[in-house]
């Protein structure tokens, strides 16, 4: 079986108030900030492709005066994903064991996705290919996204089992064909990895 694997929040916390928390150093107050602003549909934009700059540019044109706290988002979002989560990692390493291939389909910023392999540098080496959305402009949950990954590797739909905390993106995984497990944490996923016969 060949295993596909989400990475932020399956194998790596996110935490995005650590970004802003040299503004709003109580993590309630930087949750309400990145509300405010709607940093989580900016952020999808930005992992589809969209260079920071203009990215910037479209947070302060939407909320003028606002945009500060994030004006070095790149440079601080190594603070957000310091975090393995090692109960996942674990299974990683008992698949690999086990013999079954590892890929990563991932949501990432072109200027993110470098932190990401500097904090955790088995990303670089770990999967045999990892689909960056920020490189591929193009992001889950839509179908061309895991398509890539399948036609890119050579790999059939029924043989992969896809692994995300999204539900839309695993149902967007479920309707290319893909077998798919929504992560809710490593205990819960080792259940599910066991019931399919896979550890």
């Amino acid at each position: 079986m060949n295993i596909v694997f989400d990475i932020g929040n399956v194998l790596i916390r996110w935490h995005p108030e650590r970004a802003v928390a040299h503004c709003f150093p109580d993590p309630e107050a930087a949750r309400a900030y990145l509300n405010e602003v709607g940093f989580f549909d900016w952020n999808h934009v930005q992992d589809g492709g969209r260079p920071f700059a203009l990215g910037l540019a479209a947070l302060e044109a939407a909320h003028p005066g606002r945009s500060a706290p994030l004006a070095d988002y790149p440079a601080r979002f190594g603070l957000t994903i310091d975090e393995p989560i090692a109960g996942s990692w674990a299974l990683l390493d008992a698949l690999r064991l086990r013999g079954h291939r590892l890929f990563a389909i991932t949501n990432f910023a072109v200027e993110t996705w470098p932190e990401a392999l500097r904090l955790h540098p088995r990303l670089a080496g770990v999967f045999e290919d990892v689909v960056v959305s920020g490189h591929e402009r193009m992001l889950k949950p839509a179908p061309e996204i895991y398509e890539l990954l399948l036609s890119r590797n050579g790999l059939r739909a029924p043989d992969c089992l896809f692994i995300d905390d999204s539900l839309p993106n695993v149902e967007g995984a479920r309707a290319v064909g893909l077998a798919a497990h929504h992560f809710t944490g490593p205990a819960a996923l080792e259940a599910d990895l066991r019931a399919r016969g896979l550890l």
